[in-house]
């Protein structure tokens, strides 16, 4: 019985782990027509489907630069995160402008 509790216990941990990704990089894009299926910017792929952007690498650089690469290349986003980093509505809309 001790064996299966610690089982279903180190399953769910790995599982729960994996599903956070804490990491990542994703966007999506204001408009979603202006989506590639992959682009690679500052050594991160991103792939896209459907307005909503994934990248994997990418070099280390604040959020808000990532943002505005991003943006100078494939238009304004509506939500952003950069290695982890989540930007906030307001740094959203500033990176819109500055792009």
């Amino acid at each position: 019985m001790r064996t299966l509790a610690l089982t279903l216990a180190l399953s769910f941990a790995a599982a729960t782990g994996a599903m956070a990704q804490p990491n990542g990089s994703n966007l999506t894009l204001a408009n979603a027509g202006d989506a590639p299926a992959k682009v690679i910017i500052d050594g991160a792929t991103w792939k896209c489907a459907s307005g909503v952007c994934v990248a994997s690498g990418g070099k280390a650089q604040s959020a808000e630069r990532a943002c505005r690469r991003i943006v100078a290349k494939l238009g304004q986003v509506t939500a952003f995160t950069w290695r982890g980093e989540t930007l906030t509505a307001e740094a959203v809309a500033a990176c819109n402008a500055a792009a």
